[in-house]
């Protein structure tokens, strides 16, 4: 029971996570232009992006689905944390660094929900 509840947990903050930065990109706020404008993927990149990140939200809290979520939500965090790493730097137009922690908090949660049904990973490689 004690599990189930922290998986539920670590689905709901990556979900929560992603809605939350899905609102910037819909809206095409500045913060955002200027992210994927320094990427030079805006506006496509930043759409894509985010109907991406809305279907993980999807998949993810389905439970049937949950485990196609995950690995397509580590995807997409190792992108944007490589894309912080070697482009943007870690603080983006002075955030303290929030954007890059958000990733690696999403890409954690994602990556404990892939790692906790590994076999059927590996039954999927097969």
């Amino acid at each position: 029971m004690k599990l189930s509840l922290f998986f539920w947990l670590l689905r709901l903050t990556a979900a929560v996570i992603l809605l939350q930065t899905l609102y910037f990109k819909f809206t095409g706020s500045k913060e955002s232009v200027s992210v994927f404008s320094a990427l030079g993927i805006e506006p496509f990149g930043r759409i894509g992006i985010g109907i991406a990140e809305l279907i993980v939200v999807i998949l993810i809290l389905i439970p049937r689905t949950s485990l196609f979520g995950a690995v397509l939500g580590c995807g997409i965090m190792v992108g944007a944390i490589f894309t912080h790493l070697f482009v943007l730097r870690i603080e983006v137009k002075n955030d303290g660094g929030t954007l890059f922690i958000l990733a690696l908090i999403t890409f954690l949660c994602c990556a404990i929900l892939v790692c906790k049904d590994r076999t059927k990973v590996m039954n999927l490689l097969n």
